[in-house]
């Protein structure tokens, strides 16, 4: 047992000091930047899936288990599969010209969403909007701080705010099959179902009465 445990120690130490060395560190960034795209993806999209599996879906015990894991696997592989593929173009690219320059993060992260991100697919469409959301509000930040539109004189947040309310809310009155599946549902819970109602029972306890009164 002596001897096993020695073999382990010293693998350890073998390991640790691979890690500490320079010329390796854009590979081990790479690999470790698949780790935390698996991790990251699973933190992000298993509650999710959870809360919307149980509130919109159907089905059995054991189908919404089946959902919510199938959700949270290609959600976190397809993270893991971007980082990847993201720092190992970047690395490359950064080795050919011999330093890193804005353009190598653009084409790397083109590359990476054309083959990971390209399937237009539930999970792959939610996270792409989740960051075309945010790209426009950075893009117009960033429009801001160079001078290329005049810093607003006051908070533009709140017509950003009533634009956007109003846009959706009329999507899904007169359009909604241009909407996203998941924010239908959802906006078929908060606003019709909320029109319908038998007794106490579905008014306040359930959204929708499970009986055959």
């Amino acid at each position: 047992m002596a001897g096993a445990g020695d073999s382990v120690r010293a693998l350890l130490r073998a390991a640790n000091a691979l890690l500490q060395q320079r010329r390796y560190h854009a590979a081990l960034a790479v690999i470790k930047g698949f780790r935390n795209g698996a991790v990251y993806g699973a933190k992000i999209r298993a509650p999710h899936a959870l809360v919307m599996t149980f509130l919109f879906k159907s089905g059995s015990l054991r189908e919404k288990l089946k959902s919510i894991a199938q959700a949270t696997y290609a959600h976190s592989r397809n993270l893991a599969y971007f980082v990847f593929t993201y720092k190992g173009l970047l690395a490359a690219q950064s080795g050919l010209q011999g330093k890193k320059i804005p353009f190598h993060s653009f084409l790397a992260a083109c590359i990476g969403g054309w083959l990971v991100f390209g399937d237009n697919n539930p999970i792959n469409s939610q996270i792409i909007m989740y960051l075309l959301s945010r790209i426009l509000f950075g893009l117009s930040r960033l429009a801001v701080e160079k001078g290329y539109i005049p810093q607003p004189k006051q908070d533009p947040f709140p017509l950003v705010a009533a634009l956007v309310w109003g846009t959706v809310l009329w999507l899904f009155e007169y359009h909604r099959e241009t909407l996203q599946p998941s924010l239908q549902s959802s906006m078929t819970y908060l606003y019709e179902d909320s029109e319908v109602w038998h007794d106490l029972s579905d008014f306040l306890v359930y959204n929708k009465r499970t009986d055959s009164k």
